[in-house]
């Protein structure tokens, strides 16, 4: 109702106390979307529980897709976003167009060298699918510059491996993300990005995956990371 959002007979409601007829009819108007993709959402609320700030920074997006993740940077005041997929055509036309934004398409991650790139980024952002995050994260590692930070997306069903993925592609066992969620670890520690902070994602992935966000830092001091209170919060969004 505060958003503007709930019309009583075709007409908006102002107020929350106010008094419908039984046979009124009452819509929930859909709200804005914030991002042209929901995977901006997942990185938003990484940015904010990991403390980040995108604001005059340097950026690369890998997997950027339509843009999700681009959008949110942009929108947090990154000065450029590098934005990588090894697909075409896919990046929304309002990103493809603007001048902040590099795009790179028909671009396999893996074969990113940092001297190629028209800058070194200082925060690294990923979310790719059909491919493991740790495949991809040595090539990431060589792209950024000293002290980067990165937020990666972790999916369990593309890290897992197929014994692991039951019906429609979704990863239901909490062990699993445990398991997945530490490789992913090993694998960004081995890049030199170490590993700071994990978090459940607030948003499922399209099938219903529970997906995570892991942030990482290059050159930064070795740290405990607690999986078990993301595998909980992750617990809870599966509900």
């Amino acid at each position: 109702v505060r958003a503007g959002l709930v019309r009583v007979d075709g007409a908006k409601a102002s107020k929350v106390a106010t008094l419908v007829a039984d046979d009124a009819p009452v819509a929930l108007e859909a709200a804005p979307r914030r991002f042209v993709s929901r995977g901006g959402e997942k990185l938003a609320a990484g940015l904010a529980r990991f403390e980040l700030d995108p604001a005059g920074l340097d950026c690369l997006d890998a997997g950027a897709s339509t843009g999700g993740f681009t959008d949110c940077l942009l929108q947090a005041g990154a000065r450029h976003v590098i934005a990588v997929d090894v697909g075409y055509g896919q990046l929304a036309w309002s990103l493809r167009h603007d001048e902040r934004v590099t795009v790179l398409e028909r671009t396999n991650v893996r074969d990113l060298r940092g001297d190629a790139l028209p800058m070194r980024p200082a925060l690294l952002v990923a979310d790719l699918s059909f491919v493991s995050l740790r495949s991809v994260l040595p090539a990431l590692s060589r792209t950024v510059a000293d002290e980067a930070d990165g937020v990666f997306l972790v999916k369990p069903q593309f890290e897992a491996g197929p014994e692991h993925v039951g019906s429609g592609g979704v990863v239901r066992d909490p062990a699993t993300w445990t398991r997945v969620i530490e490789a992913v670890i090993d694998a960004s520690r081995h890049a030199g990005l170490e590993p700071r902070s994990v978090m459940a994602s607030p948003l499922r992935g399209p099938a219903g995956n529970v997906e995570f966000l892991l942030w990482s830092r290059r050159g930064a001091r070795p740290t405990t990371i607690d999986v078990a209170e993301a595998i909980a919060e992750g617990s809870e969004v599966a509900r």
